[in-house]
């Protein structure tokens, strides 16, 4: 599984406005000059994290952008899900449909669906409040 640029922005867009959420709400623009985004994707992106009910948007002069819940009750699997779509590594997991007609008798599905379990997982299990911040959080040896 590859998380593409919209997955990896989505996160860095949160992240920045998680980190400036006492500044009160926070400017796109600000957010997209930030993270070195083109504002034009940040809007895309953005209107993804709004329609996940993840960030909350105000007009006017002081409008802008703001975390719709507490840093700490987001997981990372939500933030990309609201960005990528689902996270399957391949389309038969994610379909109600069978997509292949082998689907029913095929041996490798079930390793697919335990990888995607363990995916979900581990994303489930990271929160935004655990990367704000927080540049030690994967000096394990297993970080990114």
């Amino acid at each position: 599984m590859k998380i593409s640029t919209r997955g990896r922005y989505g996160l860095r867009m949160m992240i920045d406005i998680a980190e400036h959420f006492d500044d009160g709400p926070i400017s796109l623009e600000a957010i997209a000059e930030r993270q070195g985004i083109s504002f034009k994707y940040a809007e895309s992106i953005m209107r993804s994290l709004v329609k996940a009910n993840l960030v909350k948007s105000s007009r006017g002069k002081t409008g802008g952008y703001c975390l719709s819940k507490k840093t700490n009750k987001y997981t990372l699997e939500e933030i990309l899900t609201a960005t990528e779509g689902d996270l399957y590594p391949i389309d038969c997991l994610s379909c109600t449909k069978p997509v292949c007609p082998k689907q029913d008798k095929c041996k490798a599905r079930k390793m697919w669906a335990d990888y995607y379990r363990i995916i979900k997982d581990y994303f489930s299990s990271i929160s935004l409040s655990s990367l704000v911040g927080n540049s030690s959080f994967y000096e394990d040896g297993l970080g990114i």
